[in-house]
């Protein structure tokens, strides 16, 4: 479908082509790393000044994943502690660490008012799918054990992402489902990737092949996964799970220039059509990866303001 960028972000596109920064396929994933970091700290907003941010080891099926407590200065409590969201960042599996999604973090416990625990879970190609799955589940499954240590309550942890992200956030919340995980409150899918057949329009689209081309996701996928067969892994893949209901509330948001448009549209009325509260924002005029662009685009903030009042909304 015919996409315009917005203003600001037809200018921040420019820019990146201007910069003549080569392409991620065309080098090593820890090349691309250096490039995903180096782009995010020119494009990240001011971050709020927080109560506590610290450092957080979590046990893993593989040793221990690396993790980050945000406690901003003002936050909802009761009884039983402060509404708490596990983060997972993006990056294709591939690229992304804690530093590279610090900011939007901070701004999402500081609007959000809540506890934000972000995971730095395993990467390919040095580790495969469904190694960032395992580690997903297992940090979501020991941070609810463990909530009334980090002051969240047990009863009100949501789960959220933006791209890998979003998909690791998916799989979580029905991994929980049906196999007595922890009962989430509510999943935060950023211009989710929910399906590795690549078959929607918006893959094959011009207009959508925006920072997120339609060739580095081949690069990536080709990282992550060990063969064919994984796309239909709904672990991978979760819009390939036949039943999506009794999930817990989602809040699913796409772009219009964005190569997984159609993947999250298409996942929101799913979840929608099985029974699940859905509330779904798409952002027409922007590419995918804006959400952390807070300093360049004013609709990143936005964005992080709105994820962050529907968050208010689950208490």
């Amino acid at each position: 479908m015919p996409v315009v960028l917005d203003p600001d972000a037809a200018a921040v596109y420019k820019a990146f082509q201007e910069a003549g920064r080569p392409r991620y396929e065309d080098g090593t994933a820890d090349v691309a790393r250096g490039y995903y970091l180096a782009a995010r700290l020119v494009s990240n907003p001011e971050p709020p000044e927080l109560a506590s941010i610290k450092p957080l080891d979590i046990p893993g099926p593989a040793g221990n994943i690396p993790a980050r407590v945000y406690v901003p200065k003002v936050l909802r409590k009761s009884a039983s502690g402060a509404p708490g969201l596990v983060f997972f960042h993006g990056g294709g599996w591939v690229i992304g660490d804690l530093d590279t999604h610090d900011v939007v973090c901070r701004k999402l416990a500081a609007e959000g008012e809540l506890i934000v625990v972000s995971v730095d879970y395993r990467l390919a190609p040095e580790h495969k799918f469904p190694a960032a799955v395992d580690d997903a589940i297992a940090a979501t499954a020991w941070i609810a054990k463990n909530a009334a240590t980090l002051g969240i309550d047990p009863a009100n942890i949501s789960v959220g992402g933006d791209s890998a992200g979003g998909n690791l956030a998916a799989v979580v919340a029905i991994d929980a489902r049906d196999n007595k995980g922890p009962a989430l409150k509510g999943q935060v899918l950023i211009y989710p990737a929910t399906d590795f057949r690549g078959n929607h329009p918006s893959h094959s689209e011009p207009e959508t092949s925006i920072l997120l081309t339609h060739s580095v996701i081949k690069w990536f996928s080709n990282h992550y996964l060990r063969d064919e067969a994984d796309k239909e892994n709904w672990r991978a893949s979760p819009a390939r799970v036949s039943d999506l209901s009794r999930l817990p509330p989602a809040y699913v948001m796409t772009a219009g220039a964005d190569p997984l448009r159609d993947e999250g549209d298409e996942y929101a009325k799913r979840l929608k059509d099985a029974g699940v509260p859905v509330t779904y924002k798409t952002y027409p005029g922007q590419f995918h990866g804006f959400f952390t662009m807070g300093k360049l685009l004013n609709q990143a903030n936005v964005a992080v303001s709105d994820i962050s009042q529907w968050l208010k909304t689950l208490t």
